[in-house]
């Protein structure tokens, strides 16, 4: 009889751990995947802002369509990018393309003092703000959870009920860790 119920409680604490860890697991899964949501609605505010800008600058340097089209590839290109590290390469190549649209823009001073411009550069220079306290967070969820998966005896559990470790996003290289400029 002591042995019987000895087994019962083991075997229930057992259960229960499995539950709690289980729990736990999904929590912290479903937390980076709304942080990587976060992620998207700021890229989304980003890429609804290019072509404004772009239509912007076109307006006052009208010969340089190279850089408009280059901007126009990389945004798309941004859109198209499904996990963290696809987006980060193609975030990659979108700012660079801003920093030549700004470079551009820089060339004329009518521009600069352009009421529409400022108030994009202001909503823009926001937005990329935003973008990076949205990294943060999602790397940060992705560390958590990356360490549940990897901690003794979570690992076990997690492995057997198919839980993958996430992506960091990180910047590729360092030319792309810098930040767009859009003072002026």
């Amino acid at each position: 009889m002591n042995t019987t119920f000895i087994l019962l409680i083991v075997a229930v604490v057992l259960v229960l751990w499995l539950i709690s860890t289980y729990n736990r697991l999904v929590r912290l899964k479903v937390q980076t995947d709304e942080a990587w949501s976060d992620i998207d609605v700021q890229l989304k505010r980003r890429y609804d802002l290019i072509p404004n800008l772009v239509n912007t600058v076109k307006g006052y340097a009208t010969h340089e369509s190279g850089v408009f089209e280059k901007v126009a590839q990389a945004r798309s290109a941004a859109m198209g990018a499904q996990n963290p590290h696809d987006k980060a390469v193609a975030e990659g190549m979108l700012t660079n393309t801003l920093k030549t649209l700004f470079a551009v823009a820089e060339a004329y001073p009518e521009l600069k003092a352009n009421e529409n411009f400022l108030k994009l550069q202001d909503e823009l220079s926001d937005t990329e703000n935003k973008i990076q306290a949205s990294r943060r967070f999602y790397n940060g969820m992705v560390r958590e959870f990356n360490s549940a998966l990897l901690v003794f005896p979570t690992n076990i559990v997690g492995n057997l009920l198919g839980f993958k470790a996430r992506e960091f996003f990180e910047i590729e290289n360092e030319a792309e860790r810098k930040n767009v400029e859009v003072k002026f």
